[in-house]
């Protein structure tokens, strides 16, 4: 304990060296470390590392951030944050993270279940579908095969010569968004009005033709709250802070004249 009061001791003595050596004006250059801010990096440390800092290393974590707060002053005497637009950037994020910070963490049950409501369609479960198909890719005629093949499955002729392709031959359970991003948005469209256990077609797809089985299909619904309750609940803080953020800037907006040139011209 003696050893850690001394070393700061040499902290403090080294911020008073420092501050002599680089400023005339005693009162503006004060730097105040305060403890929260020193726990805080230590236990940054801790998470880090995963044991605690030893005393040398407690010195060198605290002489890092009074030389990183004398560098900071410098930068601001020599205007280097102005114009710069990383900086604002940050800082703009950091104050957003503030106000979204002092948001309850743990919405109410009510607020839950009028969030859900009100976002209902947010949380519906897409109808599913199990098929399987032949496919006929684009580069080798597809139209005038998959007329041909259909017409032999029509003919319960099994001999179907068709394409291998590239996800496979069969699908469980796919929603309407993954068959849309598998096959493209007009193949997906056929699978609104569904026939099961027999072979449609032929169908174009961003690749070329199918013709589908369809084995089941199961509909869509809005599941009970509790089903879907971690997700409204991640949601719902998730908007509060967006809106705690909109709020703010809507609020101190009209603090604030913007002037912009109007004869400014862009390049066509």
């Amino acid at each position: 304990m003696k050893f850690k009061i001394f070393i700061f001791f040499l902290i403090g003595l080294f911020i008073y060296i420092i501050d002599i050596g680089f400023n005339s004006d005693q009162n503006s250059k004060d730097i105040f470390i305060s403890d929260q801010e020193i726990t805080s990096l230590i236990s940054a440390w801790k998470s880090q590392v995963g044991r605690s800092p030893t005393d040398d290393e407690i010195s060198r974590i605290i002489t890092n951030l009074i030389e990183e707060e004398i560098l900071y002053r410098e930068a601001l005497l020599l205007g280097l944050d102005k114009e710069d637009r990383i900086i604002k950037r940050r800082l703009a994020q950091k104050i957003s993270f503030l106000k979204q910070e002092s948001l309850v963490d743990k919405p109410s049950n009510n607020d839950l279940i009028g969030f859900y409501n009100a976002n209902k369609d947010k949380y519906y479960i897409q109808p599913t579908f199990t098929f399987k198909h032949y496919f006929f890719s684009a580069e080798s005629n597809s139209g005038e095969r998959s007329q041909a093949a259909y017409k032999k499955i029509l003919n319960n002729d099994q001999d179907i010569k068709s394409d291998p392709f590239f996800l496979g031959k069969s699908f469980s359970e796919s929603s309407l968004d993954e068959i849309s991003g598998n096959f493209g948005r007009q193949f997906s469209l056929n699978f609104n009005e569904v026939i099961l256990n027999k072979w449609l077609g032929p169908f174009k797809s961003s690749f070329g033709d199918h013709i589908i089985f369809i084995m089941d299909a199961r509909a869509g619904y809005y599941p009970p709250i509790a089903q879907v309750l971690g997700k409204v609940e991640v949601d719902l803080v998730a908007y509060e802070k967006e809106e705690a953020v909109s709020n703010y800037i809507n609020k101190i907006k009209s603090e604030y004249k913007v002037i912009i040139n109007p004869n400014l011209k862009f390049d066509e």
